[in-house]
Order: C-alpha cells, then structure tokens, then sequence
C-alpha cells in the first residue's frame, strides 16, 4: 500500500540487543546531540531497572506495554467554521499514537530532575504500566477533550 508521507520506519534497523525497530525509534528520539550509544545505555539502564521492578515480566514486554497505554486513540484539532475555531475530534492514525505516545513519555521523563536520566525513564514506563504519571495524564486530557467537543465531530473533514 503505497504512503502519502514520509515514513522513516522502512530504513531503521532494529537496535541492537532486542533487535526491535520500535526501540530503535524510542532510543533516536531519547538521543540528543547525536550521542546514540548514550541513548542506548540510558533505554538499557532503564529496562534493567524496570526489570527490578516487575521481576515476573520481560522489561520490553512492560516497555510495548506502556507505549500502548500512552497512546491516544482521539485528538482534536482546530477548523475554522463561520468566525470562530473549534476543537474538532479526530481519530489518531497508527504511526502518529506512536509518535505521541514516545514524546509524552520523554517529555515527562525530561521533566522529572534530580534523579539519573535511566531512573527517571524506568519510573516513568512503571507509571505507564500502571496506567497512571505525567504522560498518562496527558493521554487523559487528550481524550477528555475530544470527548467535549464530540458535539463538533461533523465538522471532521
């Protein structure tokens, strides 16, 4: 099925312990600075101690987890009807709950201080796990705000 945008999916590899292309996206968006074997030290870390914390389960089944908990399945977006904008609706496409869903969990991560980058991510996917922290917090009021603005859902185009 040919795309209409650009996808970087096709030319990223999988990373190279779990051989996943979805780590591999969560690892270039955790990167800064171009520093990927840091980035990666930090994931790994952070799985380790994930593992610690939820010794029955795979650290990367909890990661695929928690990125499906993350993810929004509504948003709205703005349309200008008449002289006023409205927040219409929309269904969320697969790769960008994706997209969302590693923002939110970086950006909550980010915004935690005074513990190391690896703690704080571990932390921040046990959260997520558990359906609750920062970024699902976020995921919530997504998700409420569509739901106030279901009357506006015919302006969808």
């Amino acid at each position: 099925m040919p795309r209409n945008y650009k996808s970087t999916e096709r030319f990223l590899t999988g990373d190279p312990r779990y051989n996943s292309k979805l780590v591999s996206r969560f690892v270039n968006c955790l990167m800064i600075d171009g520093k990927k074997t840091t980035a990666q030290k930090v994931f790994y870390d952070a799985l380790e101690l994930l593992r610690k914390k939820i010794p029955d389960t795979d650290p990367l089944d909890s990661f695929y987890n928690a990125l499906n908990n993350i993810k929004p399945m509504v948003e709205v977006r703005s349309k200008r009807v008449g002289g006023s904008t409205l927040q219409v609706p929309h269904e969320v496409k697969k790769e960008r709950q994706q997209s969302l869903a590693i923002r939110w969990i970086l950006e909550a991560t980010r915004k935690k201080k005074g513990k190391p980058l690896a703690r704080r991510l571990s932390e921040e996917l046990f959260d997520a796990c558990n359906k609750q922290g920062a970024a699902f917090t976020v995921r919530e009021n997504t998700h409420k705000m569509a739901e106030a603005n279901k009357a506006f859902a015919h302006f969808a185009w």
